[in-house]
């Protein structure tokens, strides 16, 4: 990752001072749309609230059938306000050779359900292969987390919010002998103790006894209210959480993912302020938030923070290292910039009728961001950058990772193209193509080794796009 960082610098020049975010019309017409994810090809997958999850594939379109249909098994909701649903998805690491995914959703019993599921074909799951692997009783029907990722580690990280009411009534929060509010931390790939996982022996529990009042083994990290969303970094392996206030605060919060027992505060603070002082460790024993807004007195009224990802795309290198998050009341999107020790926030202006729940990262890394009330998926950009510049963003290149051949399409492109570079990480010339007879390219890849190349596609303008490549 140094060396594609330096390639990167050297071609392009990552950074400039004022970014300008827009976003861009990718797809329409989804029911509730609350998770966006990649299995690592060109396709993005959403998941709906009501207990699909779709197919979204690198030209807008949307396939016909759903790649899982589980409306049987998950709470029925009509209302986009109700918390719960199908809420997270991720795709195993190893997804292309052992066709696992994780899904985390609201039973008809209104508890959490955390199960894997297998591939069937390449566009649609074993509705009938699932393996559940936890079940967590859920008091009220709001606060639910919901959202899953693994760790560059491989072990699946589980966000559970608070249990719900307002206030958490119960304290679950800082309780560890429960589940909620927390970040949890199980291997995937092994089991133990009648159990379809197994605790990484660095869980700050690990070797707890199984009781009642015993410290879940499970658990990674408490205090937490309702960590809607989370990412990792992967540059940085930062783990970033957003998570959602009780009357006045969002906060987002930043550590490393090798940190285990942090305790993020909850119920005793919201935020960096004082909520509820009984029961409560010492502060200097908590971990206080990278950043904080207000629901009041910044801008328009705000009332609920969607968590989303440090762009490590390269199509807009202005947006290179910013961590991306939005508001689901004002539908403002934010962003962070690193400033030294501190982060430096600031808000777009308000894209109305969305109500903005979810970002997602494609293969590329590239952003996008989905709308609950509306129903669409839109694609961040960066506004800053030319119309001729944007054109080249048109340019359709798949799929990705390649095989045999690499297509690019740049039939939506007004002006002709006049070369394109594949580069190894290192930064060497591994192919150049110039003279294009057709708008459709299909372009040989098995002399290529397997790995990661950067593909530079220059304008008979000199303007210039680079995107990453995988060839396996």
């Amino acid at each position: 990752m140094k060396n594609l960082t330096l390639v990167l610098m050297s071609l392009i020049g990552l950074f400039c001072n004022a970014q300008d975010i827009q976003i861009e019309s990718f797809a329409t017409g989804f029911n509730m749309p609350v998770s966006i994810k990649n299995a690592g090809d060109s396709r993005l997958f959403v998941v709906e609230k009501q207990g699909l999850i779709k197919i979204l594939n690198d030209d807008g379109s949307v396939e016909a059938t759903p790649f899982l249909n589980i409306d049987n098994l998950v709470v029925d909701i009509t209302d986009p306000n109700d918390e719960r649903g199908l809420l997270g998805l991720t795709f195993h690491p190893n997804y292309v050779t052992n066709g696992h995914f994780y899904v985390n959703y609201i039973n008809n019993s209104g508890n959490t359900i955390i199960s894997r599921f297998t591939r069937n074909t390449v566009n649609e799951a074993d509705v009938n292969s699932e393996l559940i692997l936890m079940t967590i009783n859920q008091p009220f029907a709001n606060h639910n987390g919901g959202d899953l990722a693994f760790d560059s580690n491989g072990y699946l990280f589980i966000a559970t919010g608070d249990g719900g009411s307002a206030e958490d009534p119960g304290d679950r929060s800082q309780n560890i002998t429960l589940l909620l509010g927390k970040m949890l931390r199980i291997d995937v790939d092994n089991t133990s103790t009648g159990k379809n996982y197994a605790i990484p022996n660095d869980n700050p529990y690990a070797t707890s006894a199984d009781g009642a009042n015993d410290p879940r083994p499970e658990i990674w990290a408490y205090g937490l209210r309702n960590p809607w969303k989370f990412s990792f970094d992967t540059q940085t392996n930062e783990l970033w959480i957003a998570d959602v206030g009780q009357y006045s605060i969002e906060e987002i919060n930043m550590v490393s993912e090798s940190t285990p027992n942090i305790n993020y505060g909850w119920r005793c603070y919201e935020g960096n302020s004082i909520f509820n002082s009984t029961d409560c460790p010492a502060s200097s024993t908590l971990t206080f938030p990278v950043a904080q807004y207000n629901h009041s007195g910044n801008g328009p009224f705000k009332c609920s923070i969607s968590g989303g990802f440090r762009y490590r795309g390269t199509m807009y290198p202005n947006l290179q290292g910013l961590y991306f998050f939005a508001d689901y009341c004002s539908n403002e999107i934010g962003t962070l910039e690193s400033s030294g020790s501190n982060w430096n926030m600031s808000f777009t202006q308000q894209f109305s009728g969305n109500g903005w729940v979810a970002f997602g990262e494609d293969a590329n890394k590239e952003l996008y961001i989905a709308g609950i009330n509306s129903g669409s998926i839109f694609k961040i950009v960066d506004a800053n950058l030319s119309v001729d510049e944007n054109q080249l963003n048109k340019i359709k290149m798949h799929p990705n990772p390649a095989n045999e051949f690499l297509t690019i399409d740049f039939s939506n492109l007004s002006n002709q193209l006049q070369t394109i570079n594949i580069y190894d990480i290192q930064g060497k010339l591994i192919k150049s193509v110039t003279n294009f007879n057709e708008q459709i390219i299909k372009l040989p890849m098995n002399t290529i080794s397997n790995g990661l190349y950067l593909v530079e596609i220059i304008d008979n303008n000199g303007l210039k796009n680079i995107r990453k490549l995988i060839i396996e």
